[in-house]
């Protein structure tokens, strides 16, 4: 059962239902399309597609350009991507990386037609090394421990040749309230209507990305808050335009 935790003043702990690898099904496969209607309410690829855009104008904006999206869930944020791609002559291939067979038979479902798609499933931790020019990972970092997040962004820089863009999201009542409520006006499904919350409760304030920054060293993190109570975080292997910047609270 979902609440507010007091005042959210620090991350909450406990597991999502979706954390949990040994059920899912139908059941999960329903929760991944309402999720895509979810991310449509609150603009969920909005900062994924700016710090993606941050990356490719600081490496002098290549024609061709390589993103790997890990927890991808069904990957829908990326259609953003690819129009913006498009638009601008980019020739963007995306792959998607989950973990779960759900959230991969979702992914192919939703980009059967589409030739700049391919689905994989896979684990965080098992990358290939500069296996594409961007990692995004959208609403990934929240769904671990403090102590476990250089390990996941040492991972997905390894992966990466230019950086990574972490797009998560801001703990803040409004947030928690609004997805409360959202969750609760169009589903019905245990894992929209239990996750949808506690995921705002184990988002991030400023203070956490800047312990992280601290944490994984000398790469170059730059932290931006975006609408609607949204993180990018773009972490480059080369210093990105605009330095590091907390304009977030």
């Amino acid at each position: 059962m979902s609440f507010m935790p007091r005042a959210l003043r620090e991350r909450a702990i406990a597991a999502e239902l979706m954390d949990d690898f040994s059920s899912g099904g139908e059941e999960l496969r329903e929760a991944l399309r309402e999720l895509r209607i979810l991310n449509l309410l609150f603009a969920a690829a909005a900062p994924t597609l700016y710090g993606v855009k941050r990356l490719w104008r600081a490496a002098g904006k290549p024609k061709r350009l390589s993103v790997m999206d890990v927890g991808a869930g069904s990957g829908d944020v990326n259609r953003r991507l690819l129009q913006w791609a498009a638009a601008s002559g980019v020739d963007l291939t995306v792959t998607l990386v989950d973990a779960t067979e759900e959230a991969c038979a979702e992914a192919r479902l939703l980009f059967h037609d589409e030739p700049r798609v391919q689905v994989m499933r896979g684990d965080l931790f098992v990358l290939p090394e500069g296996g594409a020019d961007i990692v995004t990972g959208t609403q990934l970092l929240h769904h671990f421990a403090e102590e476990e997040l250089p390990a996941v962004v040492a991972s997905m820089l390894k992966g990466a040749r230019l950086g990574v863009v972490v797009n998560d999201i801001h703990r803040h009542w409004i947030a928690w309230t609004a997805v409360w409520l959202a969750t609760r006006i169009i589903s019905s499904n245990r894992y929209i209507r239990n996750d949808g919350p506690l995921s705002v409760a184990k988002g991030f304030r400023a203070k956490d990305w800047e312990r992280l920054k601290e944490a994984i060293g000398p790469a170059q993190m730059d932290c931006s808050w975006r609408p609607l109570f949204r993180y990018a975080v773009v972490i480059g292997k080369t210093k990105p335009a605009g330095g590091v910047e907390w304009d977030g609270t």
